[in-house]
């Protein structure tokens, strides 16, 4: 492989905006773009080679044979773009199972690239050619790459774009109902500037109120000094049922020290804690159980303290990724007011549904 930008890159990276930002408070202007929720890939193709990089250089290439065989069929000759690698199902992005799909088995990658096929969104261009845009200006590099990539109806996709704040607005609102994360602005007089945060992104803002379940000491602890890691939280299904919901983790070091000793009374043995039938699960996690091992934590302590579900805390989340956070939910405050048993996935907004077709089939706004 003999390209103008050769890998290793790390891709440029975007810090929050509370909204959408003013076009006029940027020299130039700016682009959004939707935020798709995927696996961040810069895909690098010199002819029949061709490579699947993640966000942090790893290779992604095995896991997607499908993703190759598209870049080769409908992506330039000699390119290096930036964009993300995407799993739907039913008109929906599904990050969760794009997950399944990094397998350590070649059987099983080839099964799955059939059975949940991947697809590619490209939203930058670093290389054509034998030419390098990556000290050329978003404006230059954006008609380049809709040049070349005229035409793309899928595996591989071109993003769609806007120069409209209140066009970015509504997909903010509207896309979220196909599994789509928020908006992204980019400078339009802006070069690429790898690893450097050079972007803004507006993404989706929620508080729920949840109950505190276990927690995990955190990797410094030390039984002289134990320190608080994370605590796992769960909300009560429509049985009655506590499920695992995520966790909350961002707590100074001594904060995490009294967390622990606050903590302390509610501790109980796991035989006699809502997720005591979960015990038979140490070695496998067929569905995110708190305390067991996945292909993603191989290695990992994960075992935790249970804790009597007595305590309810209000935390900030983004989305839901099925029935669980997406991401780490931030704490806010406790919630003394709060009867353990009232919290449940009823207070938690769903967006409406969008069919994820009609934000792939976009062009330019």
């Amino acid at each position: 492989m003999d390209l103008p930008v050769m890998p290793p890159v790390k891709p440029m990276l975007a810090k929050p905006s509370p909204g959408i930002p003013d076009p006029a408070t940027h020299d130039g202007g700016l682009l959004f773009e939707p935020k798709w929720d995927g696996f961040r890939c810069l895909v690098f193709r010199d002819g029949d080679e061709v490579e699947l990089a993640s966000r942090n250089t790893k290779p992604l290439t095995r896991y997607f044979p499908e993703v190759v065989e598209a870049v080769k069929d409908q992506l330039p000759e000699r390119c290096v773009l930036d964009g993300e690698i995407l799993v739907a199902r039913d008109g929906r992005l599904e990050f969760e199972v794009l997950q399944e799909r990094i397998h350590p088995a070649a059987s099983r990658v080839e099964m799955l690239s059939r059975e949940t096929p991947a697809s590619y969104v490209a939203f930058d261009l670093l290389a054509l050619g034998d030419t390098s845009y990556v000290d050329r200006p978003l404006a230059e590099r954006r008609a380049a790459l809709e040049e070349a990539l005229a035409g793309l109806d899928g595996p591989c996709h071109l993003t769609r774009v806007t120069t409209d704040p209140e066009e970015a607005q509504t997909w903010f609102e509207q896309f979220e109902g196909a599994g789509l994360d928020g908006v992204v602005a980019k400078p339009l007089a802006s070069t690429y500037q790898p690893n450097a945060r050079a972007m803004l992104k507006v993404k989706h803002k929620r508080t729920a109120d949840v109950v505190v379940a276990g927690y995990r000491l955190h990797k410094t602890s030390t039984p002289e000094r134990p320190l608080l890691g994370s605590l796992l939280l769960g909300l009560y299904d429509d049985a009655g049922s506590l499920q695992h919901i995520g966790v909350s983790a961002s707590f100074t070091e001594a904060r995490r020290a009294e967390l622990v000793e606050e903590l302390h009374p509610l501790e109980c043995p796991i035989s006699e804690h809502p997720w005591g039938a979960w015990q038979e699960f140490l070695t496998a996690n067929p569905d995110r159980v708190p305390g067991t091992q996945s292909r993603w934590s191989a290695g990992k302590d994960l075992s935790f303290t249970a804790l009597r579900p007595e305590r309810v805390l209000e935390v900030g989340y983004d989305h839901m990724e099925g029935r669980r956070f997406r991401h780490t939910a931030q704490f806010k405050r406790w919630r003394p007011d709060r009867d353990p048993e009232s919290c449940g996935y009823d207070q938690l907004e769903e967006p409406v549904s969008y069919d994820l077709g009609a934000v792939l089939g976009g062009g330019r706004g």
